[in-house]
């Protein structure tokens, strides 16, 4: 299936079941090139397992899953998919806790695959000018020889976002990623996503609707593993069946 060139992530019809369950069930998504979108919706919606899917984490029994143009991601493995640039930040941050901050950029940029020869080696001057520059866009220049493990929660969660940006991905998945922050991190981190989306897709799953509002972007509404409504903040949070299901007002 060839699906236009503007168009980064297509799943068509994609159906999941877990023990008689389905997780999605005929789902169907189009994320544009350059596009930053946000997904929302109730615990159970599917949220989760459309990433998983997309990522190769888990196989869907139906439906087409096609990233960049014609690449079909159901006959491929995580890794490998990875490596086509798909990037995902998960809800909790992984980061290397006991080594600074500039160390865990570094493994980042070298390849997960690779991060002992990373630590060998001396970067060469490409590589500090690209740390130098992913330190400035997650606003942690002034942290570079800090412990990671010593990070603030949102500080965590911005490094992570840098290490994603480390590996070049051409679609970023992110996680939650204004769970456990304070007020001014979620709005620290809402600019930050905003200023990615400028070079890259994302996708950004959340509950928080105040933070959905800050990103000013487009928004799917998931519900029994199917979009139920989508459209500007404005609209699902007006529209009566989103309204029944998850923001019970």
């Amino acid at each position: 299936m060839n699906v236009e060139t503007e168009t980064l992530l297509y799943l068509d019809g994609v159906t999941v079941s877990f023990d008689g369950f389905r997780a999605l069930n005929e789902l169907s998504l189009v994320i544009e090139t350059g596009e930053m979108r946000a997904i929302i919706g109730p615990n159970g919606a599917g949220k989760t397992t459309m990433m998983d899917v997309v990522t190769g984490r888990t196989r869907p029994d139906a439906g087409s899953v096609v990233f960049d143009g014609d690449i079909d991601l159901t006959r491929l493995d995580e890794a490998t998919i990875a490596e086509l640039g798909i990037g995902r930040k998960f809800q909790k941050p992984t980061v290397f806790e006991r080594h600074s901050v500039w160390d865990n950029l570094e493994l980042a940029l070298a390849g997960r695959r690779r991060p002992l020869r990373a630590l060998l080696r001396a970067e060469g001057p490409k590589e500090r000018a690209r740390i130098e520059e992913l330190l400035g866009i997650i606003r942690l220049g002034d942290q570079r020889e800090r412990l990671a493990g010593s990070l603030s929660h949102g500080q965590k969660q911005w490094l992570e976002i840098g290490m994603l940006l480390a590996q070049e991905p051409k679609l970023m998945l992110v996680d939650e990623p204004a769970a456990g922050m304070t007020d001014s991190e979620t709005e620290a981190t809402a600019t930050l996503l905003k200023e990615i989306a400028k070079e890259k897709s994302v996708v950004v799953v959340e509950h928080d609707m105040a933070f959905v509002r800050a990103l000013g972007v487009k928004v799917s509404v998931l519900h029994e593993g199917s979009v139920l409504s989508e459209g500007t903040i404005d609209h699902v949070s007006e529209d009566p069946k989103v309204i029944e299901v998850y923001l019970g007002r």
